[in-house]
């Protein structure tokens, strides 16, 4: 059975190959020979600094009659700095265009001045790209490694160079188009990359409406001491392809990595029938047979020398310290599982592609709003397990505790990306749109669920609950909680590993993930592997008379978290060129939000997979 699922999660990450990876309904937009095609800006991006600008944030050519045309974008698109706009280049379908002035006139070049040149040149230096859009299709540039001869895909195109110190601009494209002919008169783009090249001015001839310049021409320099000017320019190639429109995306999302993918899922594996093992002979056999002595007629003194999980029956129910923080907890760990699920499901469908720009965010942002509902009911439960009477306190902090963290350190960095008056600011009507959202939605939801949980029966437990608390032994040197995070924690980050690699390049070298098929198995594997642990642990704690297990059993599975903290350190200095403050206080702030979310999604994972556990093994003792 388990064959079979793997097979079919894996034939979803490859779907892209034959029925592409578009949300169903959108269909294919159709062009006629001749027939204006736009392109369009989407942004500027660099890996040295992760501050995105606009295309207009430069001093480049304008749209003709001036009019910027702004696309509407969704909830994902703002927050990831994209502002997609109106470009002046001219394409029509199938028609070539040896080479043309962008938006001037000859004998009439742009001029920039002193200050506009050394912000260009500033970008250059930082490795800035440009990314452009035709039909959705982002640009891709070719390039080779001169060491290896090795041809890879960059997404965008590179603003200039340098050389010797001194910066050059690419001021000439050369579009190269594909076109798929559906039919006699019907033409789909199917393939968009470009050819970049930096020409001086005076190398420049003009002829009517056409240029041209030499092969060997020299380069246009970015002149920060007396300001630069320049002429840009482009040209249009159309190519047939018998690439189909569902398969125009593969460029950008080549297989290259599904060995290392399939390297970590047998990984994973092995590391989950490793943990099954040990659950195995602990279960089928030391504690079968325990419960098998204390439910027989032999003598307690007996008993009790051999184990000491029973001995602790009449406090392992007893409510941890600090029960509303704790429901809090909980409740943000199941709102966070349940849009990370739900999310990483659909995505593997193939309706939250990398072509659908901006939907992964938005859907796991609305996700998370809407699972508040579901968060309350459970939270609400597990608060009157506890015998907690302030149910309305508890509601308020399950719905603020964990989104008034990210809100506060995302407003916090904000201002930073603001002061840089960079595309990922958000903006104030979006911020106000994220609060709305947090607050006439979300909180609504976990108050509501909190009403019914409450009114619902507590979760039963087989055993009372002693008054007087039993005196804890001192505990043997490894079970330390610092000792057991580290231990418990490295199996599961062994199990995700890989897939980590690969999330945090999508995020930080503007890559495009796309195998979620892969993700949801490694998500699954995660979910058993915690829950192995946190099990193995907590009935170890047990054994060592020590019943304080509700706060060690979510602090323990989260463990793994830490080592994705040390990961992205690690990550940090080998992969990344960040050298200034704010890049470096963006790269500190989102990864530690992303590693306190594993750890609430894996804490909440380990502590009801011990709960379950606990409940399991107490039923099945006869209690005098």
């Amino acid at each position: 059975m388990f064959t079979v699922l793997f097979h079919c999660f894996l034939l979803s990450s490859l779907v892209h190959f034959s029925n592409g990876f578009y949300v169903p309904g959108v269909a294919p937009v159709e062009f006629k020979k001749g027939q204006r095609i736009e392109v369009k800006a989407v942004k500027m991006t660099s890996i040295h600094t992760q501050l995105p600008y606009e295309y207009y944030s430069l001093p480049l050519c304008l749209p003709k009659n001036g009019t910027f045309v702004y696309k509407s974008e969704n909830l994902g698109e703002v927050l990831r700095g994209d502002r997609i706009v109106n470009t002046p280049y001219e394409v029509h379908m199938a028609e070539n265009i040896k080479c043309r002035l962008l938006c001037h006139q000859k004998n009439n070049p742009i001029n920039w001045s002193v200050e506009e040149s050394e912000k260009v040149a500033s970008r250059i230096e930082h490795e800035y790209f440009v990314h452009l859009l035709v039909d959705n299709l982002p640009v891709a540039t070719r390039t080779v490694n001169t060491g290896t001869s090795e041809r890879s895909i960059e997404q965008g195109y590179r603003l200039g160079f340098m050389s010797k110190g001194k910066a050059y601009v690419n001021n000439h494209l050369k579009l190269l188009l594909k076109y798929h002919k559906h039919s006699q008169d019907s033409y789909r783009v199917v393939g968009f990359e470009v050819e970049t090249a930096s020409i001086d001015k005076d190398d420049l001839a003009f002829a009517d409406d056409s240029c041209q310049f030499p092969t060997d021409a020299n380069p246009q320099l970015v002149n920060e001491d007396t300001g630069t000017k320049l002429y840009f320019t482009y040209s249009v190639e159309w190519g047939e392809s018998e690439i189909s429109w569902a398969s125009r995306w593969d460029i950008y999302l080549g297989m290259k990595d599904v060995q290392i993918h399939w390297f970590s899922i047998v990984n994973s594996i092995v590391v989950l029938f490793f943990l099954s093992g040990i659950l195995t002979m602990i279960m089928v056999r030391t504690l079968r047979r325990d419960i098998a002595r204390y439910n027989s007629d032999e003598s307690i003194d007996d008993m009790m020398e051999e184990t000491g999980w029973k001995l602790v029956h009449g406090d392992v129910f007893r409510p941890p310290p600090k029960r509303m923080l704790f429901a809090a907890v909980i409740g943000s760990g199941i709102q966070v599982f349940l849009m990370a699920l739900i999310t990483i499901f659909i995505a593997m469908l193939g309706m939250l592609s990398p072509a659908s720009r901006g939907a992964l965010m938005t859907a796991a942002i609305f996700l998370y709003v809407f699972m508040g509902l579901i968060a309350g009911y459970y939270s609400a439960r597990l608060y009157n397990t506890m015998k907690g009477k302030q149910w309305k306190q508890a509601a308020f902090l399950t719905a603020t505790l964990y989104p008034a963290i990210v809100f506060g350190t995302c407003f916090f960095l904000n201002f930073f990306i603001m002061g840089k008056h960079s595309s990922g600011a958000v903006p104030f009507s979006t911020m106000m749109a994220l609060l709305c959202l947090w607050f006439c939605i979300s909180l609504p939801l976990v108050y509501l669920g909190y009403y019914f949980g409450c009114r619902k029966q507590p979760f039963q437990h087989p055993v009372r609950t002693n008054f007087i608390p039993r005196k804890v032994p001192e505990q043997v040197w490894y079970m330390n909680v610092f000792i057991c995070i580290f231990m418990a924690g490295i199996l599961p980050f062994g199990a995700v590993f890989i897939e980590l690699f690969f999330i945090f390049n999508a995020l930080w070298e503007n890559q495009f993930y796309y195998l979620f098929g892969f993700l949801f198995l490694v998500f699954c594997i995660l979910v058993v592997s915690v829950s192995q642990i946190s099990i193995v642990m907590v009935y170890f704690q047990l054994c060592g008379e020590d019943y304080h297990w509700w706060w060690k059993s979510f602090i323990v599975s989260g463990g793994s978290a830490v080592y994705i903290l040390i990961y992205s350190i690690f990550y940090f200095f080998t992969k990344l060129e960040i050298t200034e403050f704010i890049p470096t206080l963006l790269y500190i702030g989102y990864t530690g939000l992303m590693v306190l979310t594993f750890w609430l999604l894996t804490g909440t994972i380990g502590f009801f997979a011990a709960y379950t556990f606990i409940r399991k093994i107490y039923a099945a003792v006869k209690i005098d």
